[in-house]
């Protein structure tokens, strides 16, 4: 929002149970239907980073409700399919994974946009040239 504050919480809503007997064909349209309107949000959102990190946090949350609950609850108790369930998830690409940028990232970025200033060292062999490795454990 215009004012910095984080827009207002408003709870996914809940999906549309699918008619018994639904096949495959019955719900790729809705969930093209729900990602349009995700990306359109998104897009509304553009230059707003505190409301698309409130997206992307209420995503990752209907990523993880749907993992531990539906996805875990439907998963086959029996060896072969369970397995053959695993061949297919192998053969179409994977686990659904949704990445996190580190905050290495974003000092990275910050470090681009500013204008090269001299650090201040805390020893003399210190190089102000250099910048901490990934393992530099970050000053609290």
């Amino acid at each position: 929002m215009s004012d910095g504050s984080s827009p207002p919480a408003t709870p996914l809503a809940a999906p549309q149970p699918l008619p018994a007997g639904a096949g495959e064909e019955s719900w790729p349209p809705r969930l093209d239907a729900l990602l349009a309107g995700f990306s359109a949000l998104a897009a509304e959102l553009d230059g707003q980073p505190e409301a698309l990190l409130a997206l992307l946090r209420r995503l990752e949350e209907l990523h993880r409700t749907i993992q531990d609950g539906p996805f875990r609850a439907s998963l086959p108790a029996d060896r072969n399919q369970l397995f053959d369930l695993l061949q297919n998830l192998e053969r179409s690409g994977g686990w659904p994974y949704i990445p996190r940028l580190q905050l290495r990232t974003f000092m990275d970025l910050l470090q681009r946009e500013e204008p090269t200033a001299a650090m201040v060292t805390t020893s003399p062999a210190s190089n102000p040239a250099s910048s901490p490795s990934d393992d530099t454990p970050l000053a609290a």
